[in-house]
């Protein structure tokens, strides 16, 4: 408990701030809109629900301002690795950037389904108090002129009796940009849930993007201003709590109250997502200007398990351990980038990724590399980005666990240290290394294996025979490669079935 406290403490604060900015605006706007003045005849129209429309939207706008910075790569990997004042434990807190992301997004969800619930009671009310004909307040208000050249002021956006509610939410731009708004959101949501994004990511990639109808539609959702209050001078005129009672005669020249003026609110939600999209823009841009820069492949090596290992060069690239890029093929994708983690070590004058077939894109780029007598198919690479991995060298102990092709990062960390040790790197903090690499074929090893080979041969000249610590299991059955002696097997595994155990198939260190 006491170290989950000093690992987490800060997370659990940034997300109570959060959620508590979310209960204060929420909160703070609803009291605004159920006791100002100036909506005092809007809610003899709609009641309570026009306060918590207004409040889901507020905190609509707050929590549309950050669903972008999260996914700012270029902002965060300059946060992580460029800023003195970033310290150990803000960094942290950057590793969970597509967390917060979610977390947004549900947010997102919940204060849009208030928004369109409440409007829904909204546009009913505002429906029945114009085709009311008891006289009533409502029905009075309801009919205020909607021709400002004769000088009327209107409150219902419902002009005629026979008008219908969607005939208003489709010919409006408050309804047509919230019925585009929800569709993209729906589309967003549902598509990035973890079955499609693993199964179906190209569904995922391009439906995701459709976020900039969201934008767009938020940006304009309020040009139509169809809540709105009485203007400051007419409740000068005639304060509404006064007023109310003589509604049957505010035509009367002789009643010191006059029919009350109304005014929609001026738009506001572009002021919140602004500065949030304009930086966007520029990171997009600056994504753009890199990825455009000539990538020089020098290596491709096919390896057993589909495992592509592309060895490439490009001017001005630079890396840390454990980070990650994105890459596209025009020839596969003009628009899909698939984000790989860079299995090389920055002592290395090349970086590297290794590409495991795992859906459709992936395994058209394996088929393209592998045909001999074609060109070389051309990459686009965007980053590197940065991850937590970049902070194990801060720490005396590390623990690396891996499973199949997530032991990329890890490639990189142990390459570093190879050099560093060549090197006599007396900055170097780490002192042992446990690491884990869970496989379910006996093949996956492979590619992996010269590297461990060297890597113990290493530690041995250097008489630190337990700085790394590793144990590789197996998850899967392959007789073929058991008996060719490929692997080393401990005894009392032989004659195990897969399903049936987790078998150390290769343990140094110990």
């Amino acid at each position: 408990m006491g170290n989950c406290v000093v690992n987490h403490w800060f997370s659990v604060l940034f997300l109570a701030v959060w959620l508590g900015l979310n209960v204060f605006l929420f909160v703070d706007a609803f009291l605004k809109y159920e006791k100002a003045d100036r909506y005092y005849y809007t809610r003899k129209i709609l009641g309570s629900t026009l306060a918590c429309a207004r409040a889901s939207a507020l905190c609509l706008n707050f929590n549309s301002m950050l669903i972008l910075l999260p996914v700012c790569r270029s902002l965060l990997s300059f946060l992580r690795g460029t800023c003195s004042f970033c310290s150990r434990t803000l960094r942290k807190q950057l590793d969970h950037n597509l967390t917060f992301h979610k977390l947004v997004a549900y947010m997102i969800c919940l204060h849009t389904a208030i928004h369109i619930i409440a409007h829904l009671f909204n546009f009913d009310r505002y429906s029945r108090s114009r085709q009311a004909t008891d006289g009533s307040l409502a029905s009075i208000l309801s009919s205020l002129s909607h021709d400002e050249k004769k000088g009327g002021s209107w409150l219902n956006p419902i002009q005629f009796r026979n008008t219908t509610v969607e005939y208003v939410t489709f010919t409006s731009i408050a309804g047509l940009t919230g019925v585009i708004m929800t569709i993209a959101l729906i589309l967003m949501v549902t598509s990035a849930t973890e079955f499609i994004r693993r199964s179906y990511f190209e569904v995922f990639w391009y439906t995701h993007h459709l976020f900039i109808f969201y934008v767009l539609g938020l940006g304009i959702h309020g040009i139509g201003g169809i809540v709105r209050g009485q203007t400051e001078e007419s409740i000068n005129e005639g304060h509404p709590h006064q007023c109310a009672e003589y509604f049957e005669m505010w035509d009367d020249h002789d009643c010191h109250c006059r029919r009350p003026e109304f005014e929609g609110q001026p738009p506001e939600s572009w002021k919140w997502i602004l500065a949030p999209v304009i930086l966007y823009i520029c990171e997009r841009i600056l994504r753009f200007y890199r990825s455009q820069q000539k990538v020089v492949i020098t290596k491709v090596v096919m390896h057993p398990s589909k495992v592509l290992e592309l060895q490439m060069n490009k001017r001005g690239f630079s890396m840390e351990v454990g980070q990650y890029i994105f890459v596209n093929c025009p020839s596969i994708s003009l628009l899909e980038w698939h984000p790989f983690t860079l299995t090389s070590a920055p002592e290395e004058d090349f970086f590297s990724i290794h590409i495991r077939a795992a859906g459709d894109w992936t395994e058209n780029l394996i088929r393209a590399f592998e045909q001999q007598y074609s060109p070389i198919p051309r990459i686009e690479v965007d980053g590197p980005f940065g991850t937590a991995s970049e902070d194990v060298f801060q720490y005396e102990v590390a623990v690396l666990v891996g499973a199949g092709i997530g032991v990329t990062p890890f490639a990189s960390i142990l390459k570093s240290i190879w050099y560093k040790f060549q090197c006599a790197d007396h900055n170097l903090k780490t002192k042992k290394i446990y690491f884990y690499w869970i496989c379910r074929e006996t093949g996956d090893f492979s590619w992996f294996n010269d590297l461990l080979t060297s890597l113990e041969q290493e530690m041995e000249k250097l008489g630190k025979v337990g700085f790394l610590n590793y144990h590789l299991f197996l998850t899967g059955w392959d007789s073929n490669i058991v008996c060719s002696g490929s692997f080393l097997m401990w005894p009392s595994d032989f004659g195990k079935e897969p399903a049936q155990m987790l078998s150390p198939i290769f343990q140094s260190g110990s």
